[in-house]
């Protein structure tokens, strides 16, 4: 297996089924656990917001152009995901999409960016606005969409 780009102590995921398939996608260079609801997916390595250490989870490939979004639904809960955090606080992330891995920059985005970024993604997951409808059902809450450039030299 290919040395992680980001250094550090892992923290596995207390969720088994994240656990499990983040595991499996890594062994296999995305072979296997590559899909979600029957999805593609790619593994997202970031650093935990307060303790650093390197944390994981697989979320839904969106990629055009070279560029990555994850939307931070959290099946249409009220909060923001956990993931969504570490990514604020630490932007430096590495993603695994199959066999490749590279170190990738996120940022929220807002505006037209972001308008046209989410027709992309509803285009490939129609449910996608569904879970955004129901985060402001539940929370009043707007789903942050981040994307996830390479790092520049």
């Amino acid at each position: 297996m290919t040395k992680d780009l980001l250094d550090g102590e892992y923290a596995p995921s207390t969720d088994p089924a994240t656990r499990d398939q983040v595991e499996l996608y890594e062994r296999t260079d995305g072979r296997e656990g590559a899909t979600m609801a029957g999805e593609p997916v790619v593994v997202l390595t970031m650093r935990g917001a307060r303790s650093g250490r390197l944390r994981k989870v697989a979320l839904m490939r969106i990629e055009r152009d070279g560029v990555y979004a994850v939307g931070a639904s959290a099946g249409g809960q009220a909060r923001n995901p956990g993931w969504f955090h570490n990514l604020v606080a630490h932007p430096t992330v590495q993603l695994q999409d199959g066999p490749d891995r590279r170190l990738m920059t996120a940022r929220v985005t807002e505006g037209a960016e972001r308008d046209s970024r989410l027709a992309y993604a509803d285009e490939l997951y129609p449910f996608f606005a569904g879970l955004r409808a129901r985060s402001i059902e539940t929370g009043n809450r707007e789903v942050p969409l981040v994307l996830l450039e390479p790092v520049r030299s």
